[in-house]
């Protein structure tokens, strides 16, 4: 069987129910993007003639997604500008952050009653991705169990993680569940920033700022996080230099 027909294959064997509803962090300062960033807010820096929060709408819509829930903190007014002028095609919720910026899990928090499906997506703003054989969002909703995950994070190979300088962030076992990985030592995989969860993972959650890697550990801890290995390119795209690097390799793959 030819490569292309094993992609249509697999296309057409992924079944997976997207959430109807997304929420997209983009309330972010994006420091390590300076001085692209001292007048735009990261989700708008672009990549490939696009920028990246462009590229999440396109993808999100592709997928299946009706519904997209954005923070905003840093330059609020332009991201929200950007949401009301372009034809995204998809119906959308501010959350707004001006006063105070809630790191990733207290944005989520704040978020919450605007997130009407559960579970639901949760996809970082400077993301920069290509879809393998099949539909990424599609692929990670496949693996999706309710009964034993609060949350499923689509992970890439370190060795795949383009753009990425660090030592990996989990190591799985046969079932998906993942572990963090060592001080001191490498992990195989890398998270995307691309996940699926469900609102149980919220529970019993700080006030203000917190990171989701407090909820994550709980999970962990009970056996309830997984993941799922990205089948496409995968990009970080979080400094300048980076986004030439994403662009010549766009231009070869």
């Amino acid at each position: 069987m030819s490569q292309a027909r094993r992609a249509l294959r697999l296309r057409a064997e992924v079944k997976g129910d997207v959430p109807r509803t997304a929420m997209i962090m983009a309330a972010g300062l994006g420091k390590r993007m300076r001085p692209l960033t001292a007048s735009r807010p990261k989700p708008l820096i672009e990549v490939a003639g696009k920028a990246l929060l462009d590229h999440v709408l396109d993808r999100l819509r592709a997928s299946g997604v009706q519904k997209v829930v954005v923070n905003v903190h840093y330059l609020a007014d332009a991201v929200e500008a950007h949401m009301e002028s372009r034809p995204h095609g998809l119906d959308y919720a501010i959350s707004d952050e001006r006063d105070l910026l809630l790191e990733t899990g207290g944005g989520l928090v704040r978020a919450r009653d605007l997130i009407d499906s559960d579970p639901f997506l949760a996809v970082n703003s400077d993301n920069y991705w290509v879809d393998g054989p099949a539909d990424t969002l599609k692929l990670l909703a496949s693996h999706w169990d309710g009964d034993k995950m609060d949350a499923l994070l689509l992970l890439v190979p370190l060795a795949r993680a383009q753009n990425h300088r660090g030592m990996g962030d989990f190591h799985m076992d046969r079932e998906g569940r993942v572990r963090r990985r060592e001080k001191g030592h490498v992990a195989p995989f890398v998270f995307t920033g691309i996940q699926m969860m469900s609102k149980r993972l919220l529970r019993d959650a700080p006030d203000g700022p917190f990171s989701t890697n407090i909820l994550w550990d709980r999970a962990i801890d009970e056996g309830r996080c997984f993941g799922a290995v990205h089948q496409g390119l995968w990009f970080d795209v979080g400094t300048p230099k980076s986004i030439k690097l994403t662009e010549s390799a766009l231009e070869d793959a």
